[in-house]
């Protein structure tokens, strides 16, 4: 395991540690707790904001929208006093918890620094976590820099030391043992809920950001944030199906199907791991090499592009593999 750190030099090392640094520190982050309330229960309850940063954003007003759709209120985007009454009674939910590292939460392995050359990403053994705070971060649904701030300076990246986290923890871990003891695994690590509700169709909505899962009433159940496309490879509008899942899939790096790559570098096969570039999870679609996937930069879901695939956070893309199964039709619209 790497040599352990306080969190006061994560933070000086710009909240991901990749080596040591004589950097000056940064002014911690500041994380409303209020927000980051809301953001545990949207979290909770399927209404996918991204990652939890206790942080306003277009993010967290798409998924306060699809909560209030969802329970038949005012779409406002806002948590305002109706919002909040719906969320009280889920008020037992606490925005943190305080839990004590062990050396097994705290285990790699660990890949640092990982290459951005994807014919030399191909030569690891696995895209895994660069350091410990990165993989507790992606534990609870936050970032680096969020954990940084909800702690205390001193505070040690070792077993025994007690940290805060948004409280991501789910009612229930007990995954069903048809899936592979591999992708359990990877639930259990993301602390996704065992427990999701049945999708009967997939609404990509562009102009929204957003992947939306209906029941086969009509109804939504659930939301996530998504980056979809870019004016090169723009989302591929129209019907599709869902094909089926690839759990802790691999990636085929092929060029000549991807705009941004030099059609001139060799075809790369890129191990699993988090930090793949299509994270945890590959939902293949009726829509030739397209899919629904995960990520390797969380933090920029809703905020950047993609090679046309919908992309969202490694644990919304692992329960929305929960949900839907091989038949579910997907509408992609403007």
């Amino acid at each position: 395991m790497l040599k352990p750190l306080t969190i006061a030099a994560v933070l000086a090392l710009g909240a991901v540690p990749l080596a040591t640094s004589a950097q000056q520190p940064k002014p911690a982050p500041t994380v409303d707790r209020n927000i980051l309330h809301v953001q545990v229960l949207l979290d909770k309850l399927g209404f996918g904001p991204g990652v939890i940063d206790g942080k306003g954003g277009e993010s967290l007003k798409a998924a306060l929208r699809g909560f209030q759709e969802s329970r038949g209120l005012p779409e406002t985007g806002e948590a305002d006093a109706a919002t909040l009454r719906a969320l009280h009674a889920y008020r037992s939910v606490r925005p943190t918890v305080t839990l004590e590292l062990n050396e097994r939460v705290l285990a790699g392995p660990y890949v640092n620094p990982i290459p951005k050359d994807y014919a030399e990403q191909a030569k690891l053994p696995a895209l895994a976590y660069r350091t410990p705070i990165e993989k507790l971060a992606e534990m609870f649904h936050t970032t680096p820099a969020t954990l940084v701030a909800l702690n205390p300076a001193d505070t040690k990246l070792a077993p025994g030391s007690k940290l805060v986290f948004p409280n991501a923890l789910p009612s229930s871990r007990s995954y069903d043992d048809k899936l592979p003891q591999t992708f359990r695994a990877t639930l259990n690590s993301l602390n996704v809920d065992a427990r999701q509700p049945a999708g009967a169709k997939i609404v990509v909505d562009k102009s929204d950001g957003v992947l939306r899962v209906l029941d086969k009433s009509g109804k939504l159940v659930a939301q996530f944030s998504a980056t979809m496309g870019s004016s090169s490879d723009p989302l591929p509008l129209g019907s599709w199906k869902v094909l089926g899942p690839a759990y802790n899939p691999e990636w085929k790096m092929n060029p000549k199907i991807l705009k941004k790559v030099n059609d001139s570098k060799p075809v790369a096969i890129v191990p699993p791991g988090p930090n793949n570039p299509v994270g945890v999870v590959w939902i293949d679609l009726s829509k030739e090499h397209y899919g629904i996937h995960g990520t390797n930069e969380p933090q920029q879901i809703g905020r950047a592009e993609s090679n046309g695939c919908i992309r969202l956070t490694n644990w919304d893309a692992a329960r929305l593999a929960l949900m839907v199964k091989a038949g579910t039709p997907a509408l992609f619209q403007a």
